[in-house]
Order: C-alpha cells, then structure tokens, then sequence
C-alpha cells in the first residue's frame, strides 16, 4: 500500500510540475528569449513556437503575436497551432510570442506607448526582431509568409504595421482594434491612404468592443478591395470573444485548402 501511495504522490507531483511543452503534441515553446533593441533603448522578450517535426530545410511561414504572454496563457494559442498542424488543417508555421512587459521588471507593460502607431517599435521588428529571428529558425523572409497579430491596441498596431512596414508584412490579423475613436482614425487613414498589398483578418464583438466604429473599417476595407475576413462575435471585449476566432485567423493565412 505504501509502494501505491508513493506512486500516486510521484505522479501527482510530476503532472503539477510539467512544463508548457507537455501540452503540446509535437511542437515545442521556447523559454523567454531577450533581446536587446537600440531602436527602442531597451530590452523586449519573445518566445517561439515550432511545429513538430519541422525540416530545418524548410522555409516556413511566421505569424508575430504581440500580446504574446496573454496569447499563450489565456488564448491557449501554442496548443492551437499544434493540433491544427497536426490535423493538416494548416500548413506548419513558426509562431513568436512578443512580450510587451518589461523583462526586468513584469509589472512595467508597455503596450500602451508600444502600440499606438510608435514607428519605433515598427522599427525594433524591421531591422532587429525579423532579423533574429530568420537567423535562429527556419522562418521564410519573403513578406508574403509574415503576418503580424494583436488584440485590442495591439490590433490597432497591426492595422499600424501595414501602413509602416507593407514591404514587410503582408498579412495583418487584428481582433477588436483598440478604442472607438481609433478605430475611427484608422477608418479615415485606410480609406484616403493608396490600397496595400495585404491581406486582413478583422474580428469584433458586439458588447461595448467598438462595434460600429469596427463595423466602418469593415466597410471601408472591403470598398477599398482589400481581400479581408471579417467576423464579428456576440461576446464582448474579451478572451471569450477573442479566443474561438483564433482557428478563422489561422485558416485565414496559413489555411492547407487556401
């Protein structure tokens, strides 16, 4: 009986203690990651998702997630993109998870002055992040197999990204774009600004998320001829808005029957 115990407490212990990458199903999640931004003055942290079984031959696409720690925690994200590959729903795609806190110190989020069109940080991922990351992985550097993501203003900074960096990115995921009255100024700025060579994904929830204001930049996007999915959500601002679109965002780019 005491053998039994003693296995039952040494299994219990070790399932309390098993990493992130015990839930995932071939892929693997890096620890943080810092790196150094002189565009910025200061450092930034990422982690990185790789598909299973992934041929370092292979010239893969890369979605870059700001608000990476909320997309891993509460989006469940890296579980996502395991079981979409592995079910070839989609076709393998390296994920980096951009932290917006401050590395030194967790309690410092800086998305408030990183997000709002700061040119920048568009900068700190043009010339620093794509960089180090296309050194390190086998991630594609044409712009075509780059998509830049966020939620609420980091939305807002996706919708920012394709008016900085089209040569860049050529997709631009966005769920529920920050407060009204940016929604509005992106709404104007795409409708007066030359039509990008982009692809977009725009969400948004019906309950205080900015809902006619977004329902405008859906409009404006699609005069515009912009090739966009659009989908709007009865939940609010929040993860049950947010999260059960994440397989449409993932269709949307890397989908196997696109």
């Amino acid at each position: 009986m005491r053998q039994v115990v003693l296995v039952i407490i040494i299994f219990f212990a070790e399932s309390s203690f098993s990493s992130e990458n015990d839930q995932l199903l071939g892929g693997k999640l890096s620890d943080n990651i810092i790196i150094k931004s002189e565009m910025l003055g200061y450092n930034l942290q990422y982690r990185v998702y790789t598909p299973g079984g992934m041929n370092p031959d292979m010239l893969l696409p890369t979605i870059y997630i700001t608000d990476g720690e909320a997309y891993i925690k509460s989006g469940k994200l890296p579980e996502l993109l395991d079981k979409e590959v592995r079910a070839n729903r989609i076709e393998p795609v390296i994920a980096v998870f951009v932290d917006a806190r401050n590395p030194d110190k967790i309690s410092d989020n800086r998305r408030d002055s990183q997000f709002i069109c700061n040119e920048n940080y568009a900068k700190f991922y043009a010339y620093e992040l794509l960089p180090a990351i296309e050194a390190s992985y086998p991630a594609s550097p044409n712009r075509e197999a780059r998509v830049i993501m966020g939620l609420s203003y980091g939305a807002y900074n996706a919708a920012c990204f394709g008016l900085f960096l089209p040569d860049y990115f050529a997709g631009l995921a966005m769920q529920s774009p920050g407060k009204s009255y940016l929604v509005r100024r992106l709404t104007d700025i795409y409708k007066k600004g030359p039509k990008l060579p982009l692809k977009i994904f725009l969400s948004h929830g019906r309950k205080g998320d900015s809902t006619r204001d977004n329902r405008d930049f859906k409009n404006a996007l699609t005069e515009k001829g912009y090739d966009l999915t659009y989908k709007q959500s009865h939940q609010g601002h929040n993860w049950s808005n947010w999260r059960p679109l994440l397989d449409d965002v993932l269709l949307t780019f890397f989908g196997t029957n696109n």
